[in-house]
């Protein structure tokens, strides 16, 4: 899936380096929800709303429509009107494989390592924000095969204030040794990777990072390869008023 112009600082709704981490983390679980909510379904604002008590989430109407229009605002909604209610369903564009599936990407023209980058932000955003940074850290180190750039992290929706942030305490992800990244700078050639970039990498295996990871690489998988007529259609497409 790509989004042309997608940004995350560009929706306060979604993630806002001026917000603090907390505001952020509780700005990105509803934004999950509602994708959840939304997986298969469509449903009106009301509708929304129901099922969000219903899990012990309570919005105003007014912050719920915000919501709501940030992600159509970013193509992942679709918004379509059923009088007198507006209804909300996941983006075509978050179900499709992207155009010319299957192309050789040893061909593609220069803006495909930002169509990679933009499939993987999207996948990565449907994932907790606690484990963002480590599963993209983890994710990127393992389809390139060498430590994951800052300028990778800010590509899929990391912003340097979490960043910060999160490596002001001992995790699981850590900056790579300078000494080791001349080579991996130089061997990358379709982005613009700064001389002073520091670069992270995986301390040390969890199950859960690599279970998320997984979940990140398979959703990229089936927005980049046609798989009709493979997949099970056994989900039901219910509209609630």
């Amino acid at each position: 899936m790509c989004f042309p112009g997608f940004r995350p600082e560009d929706k306060l709704s979604l993630i806002n380096p001026n917000l603090d981490i907390k505001a952020e983390k509780m700005a990105e679980k509803l934004n999950l929800k509602l994708m959840q909510l939304l997986d298969g379904r469509q449903l009106s604002i009301s509708g929304l709303t129901r099922e969000l008590k219903a899990e012990g989430i309570e919005e105003h109407r007014l912050v719920l429509t915000g919501y709501l229009r940030a992600l159509r605002d970013l193509e992942l909604l679709e918004e379509s009107e059923v009088p007198p209610s507006k209804i909300y369903a996941l983006s075509e564009k978050s179900k499709e494989p992207l155009p010319e599936k299957g192309r050789d990407l040893k061909s593609a023209d220069s803006s495909e390592p930002e169509d990679i980058y933009l499939i993987f932000r999207t996948q990565l955003l449907k994932i907790d924000l606690d484990f963002r940074i480590p599963v993209g850290v983890y994710v990127i180190s393992r389809l390139f095969e060498r430590p994951c750039f800052r300028r990778e992290l800010k590509l899929v929706g990391i912003t340097q204030k979490h960043l910060d942030q999160y490596m002001e305490k001992p995790g699981i992800v850590c900056e790579a040794p300078d000494s080791h990244l001349r080579k991996s700078r130089a061997d990358i050639t379709k982005i613009e990777i700064p001389s002073d970039d520091p670069a992270y990498e995986i301390r040390e295996n969890r199950e859960e990072i690599t279970r998320l990871a997984n979940d990140v690489l398979a959703g990229m998988i089936k927005h980049r390869i046609d798989l009709e007529g493979l997949v099970a259609k056994s989900k039901q497409t219910t509209l609630l008023p």
